[in-house]
């Protein structure tokens, strides 16, 4: 085989939520496979600093601070994109939020700021990069866009995180319509389904991670490996006939477990 199926080399991906937990992971992943990667966060103090110890093993990591939680941050990710880069080969919808509270006590706040990230924002981001996907995009070499939803969104969590559910579930269509539609111009949109993954937002798994595992039907929580073999493949060659799936990554939580 001629191709290296699994290959990023040459290619250029701007991870939002890049600083730190899946998005870190990722951008590490895509660094390892070759990629030029940007990384956004909200806090630049911190962006800096990943995206320094990113491109400490030889890679390409490039840090752009911003807050993608309102249309105006989307486009001003895009613009200080666009001062560095006329082509994007992939873009990762990551940053996201979550809120937990009763259901009695459940504030509008907390709804309205966890779907504004994690549901508005990878559309309107998306649609502000358009332009430099569709520059990127051919048939032999589709462009790529990579929404990070969770398994939240395929089946109920027992927590009360409404509006983090309800966003990741709306965000799961969303890239089913979004990939209807961009397909026509040779951009491949997909998802990614997280289950149990260390992080500052799954404090649980991070915390309680052998607690979880005992849950989860392959008796772990999941590895950084787990989750760049998963990106990887969605960015790469190999999965550029992949359109509109969601891919669950969390050791069988969501669809082999037996568990009511």
């Amino acid at each position: 085989m001629s191709v290296d199926l699994f290959s990023l080399k040459g290619r250029t991906a701007l991870i939002t939520g890049g600083s730190r937990g899946i998005g870190r992971m990722i951008a590490a992943g895509f660094i390892a496979a070759g990629a030029k990667v940007y990384i956004s966060s909200r806090k630049a103090a911190a962006c800096d600093a990943a995206a320094a110890e990113l491109s400490a093993g030889g890679g390409t990591c490039i840090s752009l601070p911003q807050d993608v939680s309102t249309v105006e941050g989307c486009q001003a990710l895009a613009k200080a994109y666009g001062r560095h880069e006329d082509r994007l080969d992939i873009l990762v919808n990551n940053a996201g939020a979550a809120w937990l509270a009763e259901f009695d006590a459940f504030p509008e706040n907390g709804w309205d700021k966890v779907v504004d990230l994690n549901l508005k924002s990878p559309f309107f981001l998306t649609q502000a990069l358009a332009p430099a996907l569709r520059a990127s995009a051919s048939a032999e070499r589709p462009a790529k866009v990579i929404n990070i939803a969770s398994i939240d969104g395929i089946r109920p969590n027992p927590q009360e995180t409404y509006s983090y559910q309800a966003s990741k579930a709306g965000l799961i269509h969303l890239t089913r319509r979004m990939a209807a539609q961009l397909i026509r111009d040779n951009v491949v949109v997909t998802a990614i389904a997280p289950g149990a993954f260390a992080s500052d937002m799954n404090t649980t798994a991070r915390d309680q991670a052998e607690a979880v595992a005992a849950r989860i039907p392959a008796r772990r929580i999941g590895t950084d490996e787990d989750m760049q073999g998963v990106a990887i493949y969605l960015a790469s060659r190999a999965g550029d006939y992949a359109v509109g799936i969601t891919v669950a990554v969390d050791g069988g939580v969501a669809y082999a477990s037996l568990g009511i």
